[in-house]
């Protein structure tokens, strides 16, 4: 038996648990007549999740307002097959902020707006994983909901998982994202090419600025390529200048010196998408 601690509504509670502190409830007619201070029954719940925090509570509380049950119910299924599949209990804000997402994504396709993602090819090559849970998301939304979810939501349903599964705000997860793609698109512009996002070199380059940002961002990047810069510079002397160029915009957009053996690997990768 569990203790009441809050009614949010009917069909959804939050209780003390001897093991999780406070969890919610979730269960049809669960609250109704319910006060604080009386046992319920866990068992009886037909989902429970952890929302430690009080500010969690009073967001979760507040998307109750204006979410119905049978989007909430969907949801947490939503976030248990997110969970089975990474064998790990997410952070608690994800059930708020997926939820909402995922609320409004639908509204505005039921009144006929539809969803760009620019950022769709990066995301899938920076979080291959992710991206492949959000596809089963988006096609078990689809059957649930009978409704047909643009592609282009996968792209933000991915970095929701990403940031809850890193523990990562979602606003630094985008901007990583964005600035991967406006690096592109420098390259693009300098190189006079317009590159094909399925070519392997593309992909290389993508994965690697993904990596380069994330070690740069730890302060673990401790590469030294003294000897090889030289001689780049020499062979390589467009490549080379733009690498610096790119550079300079990711020291402006994360704050944070960039090491110079980046400029070695960044002319590498520029090289062979020159080639085209």
């Amino acid at each position: 038996m569990l203790t009441v601690k809050k009614v949010l509504n009917n069909n959804v509670l939050i209780a003390e648990h001897p093991e999780y502190a406070e969890v919610i409830l979730i269960g049809k007619g669960l609250g109704f007549g319910k006060k604080p201070g009386e046992e319920v029954a866990g068992e009886v719940a037909e989902k429970f999740f952890v929302l430690k925090e009080e500010k969690e509570q009073e967001q979760y509380k507040q998307l109750l307002d204006y979410v119905d049950e049978a989007f909430i119910g969907l949801m947490n299924d939503v976030i248990s097959m997110i969970e089975e599949r990474f064998k790990v209990r997410l952070h608690e804000h994800i059930h708020i902020a997926l939820t909402d997402h995922l609320f409004y994504a639908i509204k505005r396709i039921h009144q006929g707006f539809d969803i760009k993602n620019p950022f769709l090819p990066e995301t899938e090559l920076a979080y291959p994983d992710e991206f492949e849970m959000a596809q089963t998301i988006i096609q078990h939304m689809n059957q649930e909901l009978k409704i047909n979810i643009p592609e282009g939501e996968i792209g933000f349903v991915a970095l929701h998982i990403h940031s809850a599964l890193t523990r990562r705000p979602l606003q630094e997860v985008n901007r990583h994202t964005r600035l991967i793609s406006e690096l592109v698109g420098v390259i693009e512009s300098s190189l006079g090419i317009s590159i094909d996002r399925k070519d392997v070199d593309y992909l290389r380059l993508v994965r690697h600025l993904h990596h380069a940002i994330e070690r740069i961002n730890k302060e673990k990047y401790e590469d030294n390529q003294e000897a090889l810069k030289s001689v780049l510079q020499s062979e390589y002397p467009v490549c080379y200048n733009l690498s610096w160029k790119l550079i300079k915009i990711m020291q402006q957009a994360l704050r944070k010196t960039v090491p110079d053996a980046e400029a070695v690997y960044l002319t590498l990768h520029l090289q062979r998408l020159s080639k085209q």
